[in-house]
Parts: C-alpha cells; structure tokens; sequence
C-alpha cells in the first residue's frame, strides 16, 4: 500500500512536470520576456537601431538642408549647420533601451515562444546573421534610393501648404484702416 501512494505521488509530479514542460514548448505557448529579450540580443536590435537611426538622420539631414535652400535662399551654411548639429546632439539622447523594453510586450502579444524560438534560430543561422549584417546598408541604399521620390512628393507637400495658407490669408479680412484723427 505505501508503495503504491509513493508510485502515485511520483507518478502525478512527473505527470504534472511533462504537462509543464509540454505547454512551454507548444505553439501557442506565450513567449516569455527573457525569450524576448533573447532574440533582441541575437538580432543586436540595439547596434540596428543605432544604424538605422544614423542612416535616416543623415538623409534627412541633406532633405532638410535642400528643403530650407530652396525655401529660404538666405538662409546661411552655418544656420543650416547649427541646425544638423542639434538634430544630431538630439538623436544622442535617444531613448533606446527604454524603447526596447516598451517592444518586449508587443512581441510577446504578437508572437508565440515557438515563433521567438524560430527567430532566434534563423537569426543565429549564417544567412540570418547575414541578413542583419547587410540590413543597415540595405536600408541606407533604399532610403537612397527612395530620395528623389520622397523630396519629389515633399515639394508637392510644401507647395499645397503655401497654397492652403495663401487661400487663408486672402480669405482673412483686411485689417480695419486707423481711423482719422479730426
């Protein structure tokens, strides 16, 4: 008899260690921070966003340059420069970590601890660690790419808010002459 309730209090530890165990690993299992956290390390998406933010603070740097040339044709090299130069100062303060850790439950919600776990093996494989290597300058070469069309349509853009602002300030009424003195 006390054989038997040992096999059966073994048996329903084990029992309940497997169920554990198996709900860990199914699919539907929710991926836990640390799993996150994981594949944010494997994928270095700290040094990714540095370099994606470095590359689009550069391009924007020269689209805000050419934008104020041809807005402000007065406007000075320095002026333009002190301006870069506080957009850069700026992006030093940026908040990555603390923007990381916001991301950790907008993966766990989205993605399961088998999809975090497939990630991290393809991101750990040679052509995922490729794929990360090569991605700053994929995305440095697209935004490049993409320049002519992105200053294309921000001229459009510019040009409708002159327009919108030029129809408001003919509809303003003309400000009321001093009266005369007698």
């Amino acid at each position: 008899m006390k054989h038997r309730v040992v096999f059966l209090v073994m048996f329903l530890c084990l029992s309940t260690l497997f169920l554990l165990a198996q709900a860990a690993t199914t699919p539907g299992a929710a991926a836990s921070k640390e799993d996150v956290q994981k594949l944010f390390a494997v994928m270095n998406l700290r040094q990714q966003m540095l370099a994606i933010m470095d590359s689009m603070v550069k391009q924007q740097s020269e689209m805000m340059r050419d934008s104020l040339k041809k807005r402000s044709p007065q406007i000075s090299d320095a002026e333009i420069q002190r301006l870069e130069t506080a957009m850069h100062e700026m992006m030093k303060e940026f908040p990555y970590a603390a923007m990381l850790n916001d991301m950790i439950p907008v993966y766990q919600k989205h993605l399961t601890k088998a999809d975090v776990a497939a990630m991290t093996t393809f991101y750990s494989s040679p052509t995922g660690k490729k794929l990360l290597r090569e991605m700053p300058s994929m995305t440095t070469e697209s935004m490049q790419a993409a320049y002519p069309t992105m200053q294309a349509y921000m001229e459009k853009v510019m040009a409708r808010v002159d327009a919108m602002a030029q129809e408001e300030q003919e509809k303003a009424p003309a400000p009321a002459a001093p009266a005369e003195k007698k």
